[in-house]
């Protein structure tokens, strides 16, 4: 049975900011199909390491490919909606710049999925839950085959988690590829297929979850 396909490809990636050095070199992959976990502490380079994988910000060193064809969604921490659009606004504009063939019925799928309202609030007055979750919703315009996700439950409740793992866990079932960070281990549970660790800019660990817990997180993260 062959390997699923490369989705992206680091090789050598880093990305320095004058003399602070945000992110070492480091080589990754993302496979068709799977979901990896992104740990580390704040400052560890892992907002640095998503930008760079899409292809947000260049790196310093090392470069970054995508396969051929392969569209990457990225939902960066920070908020990447316009605040006096609604939600549904909001949506209808970025998929017509992601080149939806229907941009209304991707807005109508996505509030659907993601349970939004679909009313005249401005998305700057909704809940900070509501907005994390259109910044997902965003990321997911175009149906990408993989996607990068900065954070993406640091503002929800434990069921808006679980509904949202549950929308992002069918890309990996339909054979896309999700690469999320999170500060929270826990998260883990049955999520991912492996776990990399930043600290200080550097990859100190990439492993399976359970060889991740077989670890000293204390130290590690120290």
């Amino acid at each position: 049975m062959s390997e699923p396909p490369v989705l992206i490809s680091a090789r050598g990636v880093a990305r320095q900011f004058g003399p602070r050095t945000a992110l070492a070199p480091v080589d990754l992959e993302l496979r068709g199909g799977e979901t990896v976990a992104l740990l580390g502490p704040n400052g560890a380079g892992k907002s640095t390491l998503l930008s760079l994988l899409a292809r947000a910000s260049r790196p310093t060193a090392g470069h970054v490919e995508w396969g051929p064809g392969v569209r990457v969604g990225w939902v960066p921490q920070r908020a990447a909606h316009y605040a006096r659009l609604t939600a549904r606004e909001n949506l209808v504009l970025f998929a017509r710049l992601e080149g939806e063939s229907d941009a209304d019925q991707a807005a109508t799928r996505l509030l659907s999925a993601l349970e939004l309202p679909d009313d005249e609030r401005a998305s700057g007055d909704l809940s900070v839950g509501n907005r994390q979750r259109l910044n997902v919703a965003l990321g997911l315009l175009g149906r990408p085959d993989a996607l990068l996700l900065d954070e993406p439950t640091a503002s929800l409740d434990p069921w808006q988690r679980r509904r949202l793992w549950e929308t992002v866990g069918s890309m990996r079932e339909g054979g896309g590829a999700v690469l999320f960070s999170t500060q929270h281990p826990e998260e883990l549970g049955d999520l991912a297929d492996r776990v990399l660790v930043l600290r200080g800019g550097a990859l100190v660990f990439a492993g399976a979850p359970a060889e991740y817990a077989l670890l000293d997180s204390d130290r590690i993260f120290a």
